[in-house]
């Protein structure tokens, strides 16, 4: 994926993303693997390794381990940014010089070690036992500087902590391209016996022009067997077919779609997409309710949002079913014009979020509900239609992350009524300064976002009014869809369909994603 353009954004830029791109998962025959448990794109899918059985040893008292000199904590070590074990030549994607200078891979580490103590939330609670001596590369060591503590509920208090190539992460947010099929996976699990649903297929991809359809079902690639394989040689084949590494790579992907089976010979390509789709207005006895579906917080939603709010206000939706379900997170700039196209001018003057950051980094000004666009892709400081509304429903599930919960957050802050219909979300109320370093670009939490009220403790993720399952056998925007069925019906009655309970007891799917769907970025950077 790819890295955050410095001209476009001012200082301190935060993303919060866990938006759902057509990401294409890689899968492992060992295991483990960064981000969410059991999907993304950097999680691998387990070959299921056997259990074996040993002749049990006699306790014996370990030795005491050596005392371990902690490495020291560079002050000054902004002077080692941008000295390179193998420093870039060129220009980056918008014409400037790369800034890399020759250097080691010391420097390289020295860097990390003293931004991650200036800038990480909880610089604090990393282990002193974290030294540079003992690892071979920066990404090994970056991703131990990191808080090993865990949340109430026994889940990692660090789940986002995670690197990108800077040209992936360019091309990614700025350009909202991917390189792949155009699928996004609805999972069950990276083991077998594993469920992998298309979830999304974009429009003009080559998932879209070989017919693949939302709720197809994946159960072989290249002829092997995706669903039961557990050997180690061929999940790393299904690796190869799932995440192919450039365009123009050809593989076969066999589907079952109800009794019918497909086989589909798909050519990877670099794939644009479309993160704001199914833009109508759905009439009902009550009233004309907007809907449109939202994946992902990136430069190019910006002015697709405002060309969506401006369809919908035309046509005098009163009401809106804004469908986050796949949507992990982006830019929160992003997400306050999107607060403010919802809300309109009973905003005004009011803080969208704050950031709190650790106790050694000052304070920035709130950031407020914009009324102008930032300048993204929609023309710089241009006016933003809105519908003016006092409740809003909103289709989440775990997927949706970052960003999506910080709209959600900042309109109840400011006494916007919001339903969710549909799963729990992620719980991600923290949020990253990306930074570039010798190619590599890194997210490490610099900050918790509350709300207007000084609320933002929902690492368990905001609980739905009704909780309905994902309804793969229906198109989105489909009002007959289970999630948008039961937002209409509960904006009608103010009560959860009766079958929506039975429905979420299914067995949790999650998309399959790169983490970078789970991020928050804040204030734009500038050179």
């Amino acid at each position: 994926m790819k890295s955050l353009s410095s001209s476009a954004l001012p200082p301190r830029f935060s993303c919060l993303f866990a938006c759902a791109v057509a990401a294409l998962v890689t899968l492992s025959g060992c295991g483990g693997g960064g981000g969410s448990p059991g999907i993304g794109a950097s999680t691998p899918v387990a070959s299921n390794p056997g259990t074996g059985t040993s002749t049990p040893t006699p306790p014996t008292t370990p030795p005491t381990p050596p005392a371990v000199t902690p490495d020291p904590i560079p002050s000054d070590y902004m002077s080692y940014q941008n000295l390179c074990a193998a420093p870039r030549t060129g220009v980056d994607a918008e014409g400037y010089a790369f800034p890399d200078r020759q250097g080691t891979l010391q420097d390289e580490m020295k860097f990390l070690r003293g931004w991650t103590d200036a800038t990480y939330l909880w610089y604090n609670e990393i282990p002193s036992t974290v030294r540079m001596a003992d690892y071979t590369n920066t990404l090994d060591y970056f991703d131990a500087l990191k808080t090993p503590a865990l949340t109430a509920s026994g889940k990692p208090k660090d789940r986002f902590h995670f690197t990108y190539t800077t040209a992936e992460w360019d091309a990614l947010t700025n350009a909202s391209q991917d390189t792949g099929y155009g699928l996004t996976w609805s999972v069950n699990s990276t083991t077998a016996p594993r469920t992998w649903i298309a979830a999304i297929v974009e429009p003009g991809s080559p998932a879209a022009a070989a017919g693949i359809q939302r709720g197809d079902l994946l159960t072989a690639v290249d002829g092997i067997d995706f669903i039961n394989t557990t050997d180690k040689a061929q999940v790393a084949l299904l690796n190869d077919g799932l995440s192919p590494e450039k365009a123009g790579e050809r593989h076969t992907l066999t589907f079952r779609r109800g009794d019918t089976t497909m086989d589909i010979a798909l050519t990877s390509a670099v794939v644009t997409t479309t993160p704001v789709k199914n833009v109508k207005v759905i009439d009902t006895p009550t009233g004309k309710v907007g809907y449109l579906s939202f994946e992902d917080h990136n430069a190019v939603s910006e002015l697709q949002l405002v060309n969506a709010f401006t369809s919908l206000k035309s046509q005098g939706a009163s009401d809106l079913v804004l469908d986050m379900r796949y949507n992990g997170g982006g830019l929160l700039y992003v997400a306050s014009e999107l607060a403010y196209m919802i809300a309109g001018p009973s905003t005004a003057g009011k803080t969208f979020e704050r950031a709190l950051y650790n106790d050694k980094t000052a304070p920035d000004a709130p950031i407020p509900f914009r009324n102008t666009a930032y300048g993204f892709s929609a023309p710089r400081n241009m006016a933003l239609p809105y519908l003016g509304l006092k409740r809003v429903t909103v289709l989440t599930t775990p997927d949706t992350c970052s960003a999506s919960e910080a709209v959600i957050n900042g309109l109840r802050g400011v006494d916007v009524q919001v339903d969710l219909i549909g799963g729990a979300t992620c719980g991600k109320p923290y949020g990253f300064l990306p930074t570039d370093n010798c190619g590599t670009t890194y997210f490490t939490i610099q900050f918790q976002g509350v709300n207007a009220k000084g609320f933002g403790d929902f690492a368990d993720g905001f609980a739905p009014t009704c909780a309905v399952s994902d309804d793969m056998a229906h198109a989105l925007g489909d009002p007959a869809e289970g999630m948008l069925a039961a937002a209409l019906a509960y904006r009608a009655t103010n009560a959860c369909p009766a079958a929506s309970t039975a429905r979420a007891r299914r067995v949790p799917m999650h998309i399959a994603r790169s983490q970078m769907k789970e991020i928050a970025i804040y204030p734009p950077r500038t050179r």
